[in-house]
């Protein structure tokens, strides 16, 4: 393998660290992917429930765009179908997947609710939204994040754009790796303030907060 796969497996092995502790991902899965070239790197299945995320770079997979494994002795995560769907579609603007399990937007998708921007920092994201559910690791499930994703292409350029599948989690698509990355922990955050306005019962006041700095950043003009 050439260098610059052998160094994103590295990075996606660190990242996968990261993620799981600051609770942005669990034990019970999530997935991280990166297009290198006319390849993916992507982590192996069981990364959370067996390995706790402590994954050595060469553990992470490559793989051709048809999902075989060309170096790696794992075996391809079930989820891997949204990412080389993602990929196939999108991989001239994005670079890098993530489907992760993050703490407080689980809430958004245990409710099946979209999540809207409430920060300055989401901004650039839109309104989340949650796709059809089909089950995990489906082709159905899949073809939804796929369809999710049009008409957002525009926020993959800029950052990333993300998904929220029902009773399940979260899918980012990044212009690349440390994007991506950003973007998971921007949308959890996100997450937590919602939820604790309305634990608060400060909801209200925070939709009208998000259309004033909707309204001011649109009529902003640098001095």
């Amino acid at each position: 393998m050439d260098q610059a796969v052998n160094d994103m497996r590295a990075r996606i092995a660190q990242l996968g660290a990261w993620l799981y502790d600051r609770h942005l991902t669990d034990a019970a899965g999530g997935n991280i992917s990166a297009l290198v070239g006319d390849k993916v790197c992507i982590t192996p299945r069981y990364s959370g429930s067996k390995r706790q995320w402590q994954l050595a770079p060469e553990d992470v997979l490559v793989a051709d765009l048809d999902m075989n494994i060309l170096d790696g002795a794992g075996q391809i995560s079930r989820e891997a179908k949204a990412h080389f769907s993602l990929y196939k579609t999108f991989g001239h603007i994005g670079t890098s997947v993530i489907h992760a399990h993050p703490r407080n937007l689980l809430v958004f998708a245990a409710l099946s609710q979209p999540m809207p921007p409430v920060l300055e920092a989401t901004r650039k994201f839109g309104v989340t939204p949650v796709v059809e559910y089909a089950p995990a690791h489906s082709k159905t499930l899949a073809e939804n994040i796929v369809e999710s994703i049009r008409g957002r292409e525009e926020r993959i350029k800029v950052q990333a754009v993300g998904t929220i599948a029902p009773w399940h989690g979260l899918f980012v698509m990044g212009k690349d790796l440390d994007a991506a990355f950003d973007a998971v922990e921007r949308f959890d955050t996100n997450a937590y303030i919602i939820l604790m306005s309305r634990l608060l019962g400060s909801a209200e006041t925070l939709e009208s907060q998000r259309q004033l700095m909707d309204t001011t950043i649109a009529n902003f003009k640098e001095a």
